[in-house]
């Protein structure tokens, strides 16, 4: 029989199920051909009759330790661990030194998940038989299930431990390192990634693979032009004796660090290309939603990642990909259940819980508190605090409410007043691109020389229905507080306004506003604003660009307040916000230019603000901020404005009321 033991000990399935067969036609009882043959069957795929054939053994021999085995391993080979696990507990318990059952009882509780127990056995079949092949790869895949279980749990220092202590055995075990990169990537333990990938580098085999890693760590980093470099080096070594899973994962991590780097034509000919061969592989298909996304071709990412679903229905790619397309689409609703879907398949997985995190924070009610100070060369000084309440009921649906109150003075003319502002309304999305605002409310206003009440109101609409293009259109009533003097006059303002912003694919946005507004005085203003800018970084975001702001009153009544027939202004500006990822923001924002009043000679003119702000925890968080600006005036001396502050939001429960 020694030609079928050879089949079995080389992985000729099919050979050793045909050799022991034509063995059993002349010697039918025989426990030997009959434990080959059902060993030829079970590792050649049909393990549940192979199951039944050493059942049929055991009848025939069931004191026999060798059938019991046999049949215990068949256990595993159908995947009941349940059963196996007190059954080789019995062989263990009848022969404490028997390697096998060890070695198989370690295996099964490791299939299990309980990999204390598991290392512990398969440690006893070891010191049966020191150095054994398949024993250390057992124990191998179990430190690696045991860090994967921990990681799971963000226990990160124990799967750390567990994977450095699989090194000690395995030294550069590339499955290790992998893991262990892995690890310190979802840590964000970003360095540290870095060095493993280095590590995993030094062997020449595993290059591109530690390249591929190298370039997701430069792009999880900020680093996309790095990104793309290393990507491109690995790129370039695909040859034609490149394994093709490694020809996979390098071209797809290149044409990721394209659209990273916004290089969307070359990305766009690679997946065409790829789409010719492979025109239904979900890689390709994700690699065209992530492209479609870069490029807020929403709609066009939707259809790609229901495709990927109906191929698989548990594609991480697809069930978490399709949740952020349909959060850009405003569809919210479906947005949390391809979130959930993807928490279904991958419990604790980080980037699905993080998703639903922020997409809960979008709706769970808060209150804003800002206190503020400020002060003019024209002696006003103001004190505020704006309380502002926003309550969403549904993904749909909030609820806003605001108490504003402000005491202004000027210490030269005694004049002072004090005005508090109440208002309710709501916030109404009745298709996923178009929302309503209504709000409503009464200022109280009481001066030295008089106490009134007023309406106030503001109304918009903003639509998001065009690729890159937002447009608000709306109505503002209010009364005028910036000083005591102008509330002395009980000056309403009817403002009617329309803001158009457009962005592009290739980091050119443009900014416009019109304002048109009635006085109560009967007086009438004209405003335009626009602004032309460029997006330099994305993370912390920087922007630098062109404003231009024309300002034309129906009437000149400077004596009361400034309002020029013609006013125009031209600056040039630089934005730089970082907000993402951090515990810390900050933000600043400077303006330099030349303003030109009626029929006068240019004036410098000047403004700034900077924020700093904390996280103190996911329900709080604060910033200061302060904000100078010399702004238009008739007088040669110029006209400038001082306002500090402090901005406080508190959430007011863990997660949206409806959920």
């Amino acid at each position: 029989m020694q030609p079928g033991f050879t089949y079995l000990e080389t992985g000729k399935y099919p050979e050793a199920k045909s050799f022991f067969e034509s063995i059993l036609k002349d010697y039918p009882e025989n426990k030997t051909a009959r434990l080959c043959y059902g060993r030829a069957i079970g590792l050649g795929g049909n393990s549940e009759k192979a199951k039944q054939l050493f059942l049929d053994l055991l009848e025939d021999h069931p004191d026999d330790f060798e059938v019991k085995l046999n049949y215990g391993e068949s256990l595993l080979w159908n995947q009941n661990f349940i059963d196996a696990k007190p059954y080789f507990r019995q062989l263990i318990e009848a022969d404490p030194n028997s390697f096998p059952a060890l070695l198989s009882y370690a295996n099964t509780l490791s299939n299990l998940k309980e990999y204390e127990d598991a290392l512990l056995y398969v440690d006893k079949a070891l010191d049966l038989s020191p150095g054994n092949a398949n024993a250390l790869n057992s124990k191998k895949y179990m430190y690696l299930g045991f860090a994967y279980q921990k990681q799971q749990a963000q226990q990160y220092d124990e799967a750390e431990s567990l994977l450095k202590e699989n090194l000690k055995l395995f030294n550069n075990d590339k499955d290790t390192l992998l893991n262990l990169a892995n690890l310190y990537l979802i840590a964000d333990r970003k360095k540290d990634a870095k060095a493993v990938y280095h590590l995993l580098g030094e062997n020449p085999e595993n290059k591109l693979i530690a390249l591929n890693g190298l370039a997701l760590v430069s792009h999880l980093d900020g680093k996309e032009k790095e990104a793309l470099k290393i990507s491109t080096e690995a790129f370039d070594q695909l040859g034609s004796t490149t394994a093709q899973e490694l020809v996979k994962a390098t071209t797809e991590r290149y044409i990721q660090a394209l659209i990273w780097n916004k290089k969307y034509k070359p990305a766009e000919e690679l997946i065409d290309g790829l789409r010719q061969e492979k025109p239904n592989e979900n890689w390709v298909l994700a690699l065209r939603a992530t492209l479609n996304i870069y490029k807020s071709n929403f709609k066009n990412s939707l259809s790609d990642y229901n495709n990927i679903l109906r191929n698989d229905s548990t594609s991480f790619d697809g069930n978490l990909g399709k949740a952020n397309t349909l959060k850009a689409l405003g569809r919210f609703k479906e947005a949390y259940i391809s979130a959930e879907n993807t928490l279904s398949y991958y419990t604790n997985q980080k980037d699905a819980k993080k998703f639903i995190k922020e997409l809960n924070s979008g709706f769970t009610p808060f209150i804003e508190s800002k206190t503020l100070y400020s002060f003019d060369n024209g002696d006003n000084e103001a004190y505020a605090i704006q309380n502002n309440i926003n309550f969403p009921l549904s993904t749909k649906f909030k609820i806003l409410a605001n108490y504003n109150y402000r005491t202004t003075s000027n210490k030269v003319t005694d004049a002072k007043a004090t005005s508090n502002d109440f208002s309710l309304g709501l916030n109404y999305m009745f298709l996923p691109q178009i929302t309503f605002k209504g709000i409503a409310g009464l200022t109280s206003v009481d001066t030295n020389t008089d106490a009134f009440t007023n309406l106030l109101t503001d109304i918009s609409v903003n639509i998001r229905s065009f690729k890159l293009q937002v447009l608000d259109v709306g109505y503002q009533r209010k009364t005028e507080n910036f000083n005591a003097a102008l509330l002395e006059r009980e000056l309403i303002q009817n403002s009617y306004y329309l803001n158009y912003n457009l962005s592009t694919n290739f980091k050119l946005g443009w900014f416009t506003q019109y304002i048109f507004t009635s006085q109560s005085d009967d007086n009438t203003r004209n405003l335009f604003f626009t602004s032309l800018y460029y997006n330099f970084l994305s993370d912390p975001s920087l922007k630098a660009g062109i404003n231009y702001q024309h300002i034309a009153f129906k009437d000149q009544v400077p004596v009361i307040y400034f309002s020029p027939k013609r006013f125009n202004v031209v600056e040039v500006f630089v934005d730089l916000l970082k907000n993402q990822n951090s515990k810390w923001m900050y933000s600043l924002n400077a303006a330099a230019g030349l303003q030109f009043i009626e029929d006068n000679e240019a004036q410098n003119t000047f403004r700034f603000q900077g924020k700093l702000g904390h996280t103190f925890s996911n329900r709080f968080m604060a910033n200061i901020y302060g904000q100078y600006s010399d702004i238009a005036s008739t007088t040669a001396a110029g006209f400038n404005y001082t306002e500090l502050g402090i901005q406080l939001r508190w959430y007011l429960f863990k997660k949206p009321v409806f959920r």
